[in-house]
């Protein structure tokens, strides 16, 4: 899951979805050196709606593979990055432009809410990379 390059399939050349659990000592090789826009999700088991954020944000690394990537940090096990980010309530989606913390959501959001939230902060993420 570190930062070189964007997964494609070897087969057709597609962009493959970029999604992984990262811990502390990974965070600055697959998040802020990235060469893509990363959703970073804060979670953790026992929280029920970080379950249902999940599989929203788990489809959105594949329908926007290429153009993003998801790394989820289980604050139980990673709280200093947690602690570095100021999180104080999960799911907390975290939308990083090249090491560059962009917005922030906490709370679990419908899932068509949560998408024109990612798509909205994406294209202007992107844009801010042609420039």
């Amino acid at each position: 899951m570190a930062a070189r390059g964007v997964p494609h399939c070897p087969t057709c050349g597609r962009p493959l979805p970029w999604l992984g659990d990262v811990a502390g000592g990974d965070f600055a090789s697959v998040v802020e050196e990235s060469p893509l826009p990363v959703l970073v999700d804060f979670w953790a088991p026992w929280c029920g709606p970080c379950r249902m954020v999940a599989p929203v944000v788990e489809r959105l690394s594949v329908d926007l593979a290429g153009q993003l990537k998801v790394a989820k940090v289980n604050t139980d096990q990673e709280p200093a990055v947690g602690s570095r980010f100021g999180v104080r309530g999960i799911p907390t989606l975290v939308l990083m432009d090249a090491g560059v913390e962009k917005d922030r959501l906490t709370g679990a959001l419908p899932e068509a809410e949560l998408r024109r939230w990612v798509k909205t902060r994406l294209a202007s993420a992107t844009t801010s990379h042609q420039h």
